[in-house]
């Protein structure tokens, strides 16, 4: 059974070969790269050496194979993807700007990933599952947010902690069936790990502290901000740090967020203490940016040790 489990969408990148490159006009695309959120999450987890798995559904398709194949050979608990003949794994399409900015098109609404719902979720999956991880961008229809809420009471009975990253984007927080599952979700994670436009976001306060001190008042235990190219900043009941960031030749910073989060939830559950396991979080977000694919740049527990 996995002591780590995360729900939410398998899909498949296609990414623009060139920098600039848009979707107005005819290019060359480079893919499929195995990807989703959830999915690069648990991969991680899974490299860093915890008994990792994912609850999702992909189509009986060449997309679903390829991201079922990635992880299970990395070491992720597949048995809980369900293969759909309804609908296709989801698609992402992404470009780049010169300025880091990056333009996505999604096909995922219709995908195999909008199966998920409430009969996905067993109390059994959570009897050995030390975390549960939260990613805002699975929350993408009724039912799934539906999976997501009967999970969340699973694991108050089992004492599952609950980790959260909202990846969102501020345009889905005009949906008030989004708002309101986001704001269920932080009032019952143990582990918060927001960028810094998103604790802006969701939480109501004047400045970062004030939005640290309501998330205590909550009993959140862990937030750790993730600033991307600036590093994080993290927040316990013990104390604040900052962890510099680390210079790597940026090749694709897609799934760096997910990739640091998967590196420190799996750093906990193998019993580091929170600043270590934010160091080591660090270090692999940094290194996941340094390959061409979502999850091509995850990097393994003995890789991490050597830098």
């Amino acid at each position: 059974m996995a002591e780590i489990l995360t729900l939410g969408e398998i899909v498949v990148e296609i990414m623009a070969k060139e920098v600039n490159q848009t979707f107005e006009q005819t290019g060359v695309f480079q893919g499929p790269y195995a990807s989703g959120a959830p999915a690069i999450f648990i991969n991680q987890a899974a490299k860093i050496g915890s008994k990792a798995g994912i609850i999702s559904t992909i189509g009986s398709d060449a997309f679903g194979k390829l991201n079922h194949n990635k992880l299970r050979e990395d070491g992720v608990d597949v048995s809980l993807i369900s293969i759909t003949d309804q609908l296709t794994t989801g698609v992402a399409f992404v470009t780049y700007k010169e300025n880091g900015d990056r333009e996505f098109i999604f096909h995922l609404q219709n995908s195999a990933s909008s199966l998920i719902g409430p009969d996905n979720i067993q109390e059994e999956f959570f009897k050995e599952c030390n975390y549960f991880h939260i990613m805002g961008s699975a929350l993408f229809n009724k039912n799934i947010r539906s999976a997501v809420k009967k999970a969340i009471e699973i694991c108050r009975r089992t004492n599952t902690k609950i980790s959260f990253d909202p990846n969102i984007r501020r345009e889905l927080l005009y949906d008030p069936e989004m708002r309101e599952c986001l704001e269920y979700v932080l009032d019952h994670c143990d582990i918060f790990l927001p960028g810094g436009e998103e604790l802006e976001l969701l939480v109501n306060a004047k400045d970062e502290d004030g939005a640290i001190a309501h998330l205590f008042d909550k009993g959140i235990e862990y937030v750790v901000v993730k600033n991307g190219r600036k590093g994080c900043r993290a927040y316990s009941r013990e104390g604040t740090f900052s962890i510099d960031p680390i210079q790597v030749v940026e090749v694709d910073p897609t799934g760096a967020g997910d990739c640091f989060g998967g590196t420190l939830i799996s750093c906990l559950n193998k019993g580091l203490e929170f600043k270590e396991s934010v160091i080591y979080a660090n270090k692999a977000g940094a290194l996941a940016v340094t390959k061409k694919g979502p999850m091509e740049g995850n990097t393994t527990w003995d890789q991490l040790r050597e830098i």
